[in-house]
């Protein structure tokens, strides 16, 4: 016959870790808290607290044992005191579009963001906004509110009036893409110019000498890194450049296949295609190929992504890989240095794609 466990004649012969953990997933009660974790590793609560806290004072090895015991007792910390002890949340917000491309940013940044949080105090919350709206708008919502101590962000332009909002007020963020503005601002970006050489280069090497850039939106920065560096390419290789019109990267996938389907119908088609994403390449070959033409053969593809799943929708497509979670963990390890202060000129870091 059983025996409760706290009247069990064994109980007495635990660790102080296995009795805690047993009697908080056995018997819930009260959340765990530091004083729990003090007294299982009969360390000083404040000693827990720093500990937790990666103070640069406490060992290691007391560290990860802390860690390890928070870990095992299901401990989180109370966000309502810490907020009332530090004045901060040890939240960063990502601010995303929910008309973000699937097969693109989304799921990749957010792991990456997440991985190397997962070491820290920090932790992510996603807040969402439409594209049609103010992008401002979320952005002052945080601030205004004191809802995050940093954010992240996308889709960055030119003369970006969250960059210029963010920076006035001294809010600590990290935007995934450059500006063209007098602010010198913490970024992760790719290089989208490199990318569209590298295109060019591989559909000349191909033979291709009519090309066509399927570019991001105009209002973006990347866009006209993207767009400069294909022209450059263009031009240095005596080659010609067949203008798309009215569609680019954000474009439904219909828009896309009616525009690429008029190209390749042409009397001057082109036999070569830059593409920004995956979901806009997809469009663009089922539009050739509805059109009789066969890829490899009449057309070439060269497109950028970050799942690896574009060869095995057509072998012959030439990849270059832009790595998205590389890009999110790059992104809050640039926001938490923010956050503790580290000068912006150190927090400025461009991916370039191999060639």
């Amino acid at each position: 016959m059983g025996c409760r466990p706290r009247s069990c004649p064994a109980a007495g012969r635990e660790s102080g870790l296995d009795k805690v953990e047993r009697d908080i997933l056995v018997e819930p009660g009260p959340r765990p808290t530091l004083k729990t974790i003090a007294y299982i590793t009969g360390l000083g609560v404040t000693t827990v607290s720093r500990a937790l806290n990666d103070a640069p004072d406490i060992r290691q090895a007391t560290k990860d044992r802390v860690r390890l015991v928070a870990k095992q007792i299901g401990y989180r910390p109370n966000r309502a005191g810490v907020r009332l002890r530090t004045g901060k949340t040890n939240v960063i917000s990502l601010i995303l579009s929910v008309e973000t491309e699937v097969l693109g940013l989304t799921a990749q940044v957010v792991s990456g963001l997440t991985e190397y949080l997962a070491g820290s105090p920090y932790h992510l919350i996603v807040t969402p906004y439409s594209r049609r709206s103010d992008p401002l708008e979320p952005v002052r919502y945080i601030v205004e509110t004191s809802s995050a101590d940093g954010i992240v962000f996308s889709r960055t332009e030119p003369e970006d009036a969250r960059v210029r909002y963010l920076h006035a007020r001294g809010f600590p963020f990290a935007s995934h893409g450059r500006t063209e503005m007098d602010i010198v601002h913490p970024y992760f970006d790719f290089d989208n110019a490199a990318y569209a050489r590298i295109a060019v280069e591989r559909l000349r090497a191909r033979g291709r000498e009519r090309l066509a850039l399927l570019p991001p939106p105009a209002h973006l920065t990347f866009a006209r890194h993207m767009t400069a560096g294909f022209v450059e390419a263009i031009e240095r290789h005596d080659l010609v450049e067949i203008p798309m019109h009215g569609v680019t990267l954000d474009s439904s996938p219909e828009a896309i296949t009616a525009e690429v389907g008029r190209l390749m119908t042409a009397r001057r088609r082109p036999d070569g295609l830059v593409c920004g994403s995956a979901s806009a390449a997809i469009a663009a070959i089922s539009a050739a190929e509805d059109a009789g033409l066969i890829i490899g053969r009449d057309f070439d593809v060269v497109v950028k992504e970050s799942f690896n799943l574009m060869r095995r929708f057509r072998g012959e497509i030439e990849v270059v890989h832009e790595d998205f979670h590389a890009a999110g963990l790059g992104l809050a390890e640039t926001v938490v240095r923010a956050i503790e202060g580290a000068p912006a000129e150190s927090l400025r870091f461009v991916d370039v794609p191999s060639s």
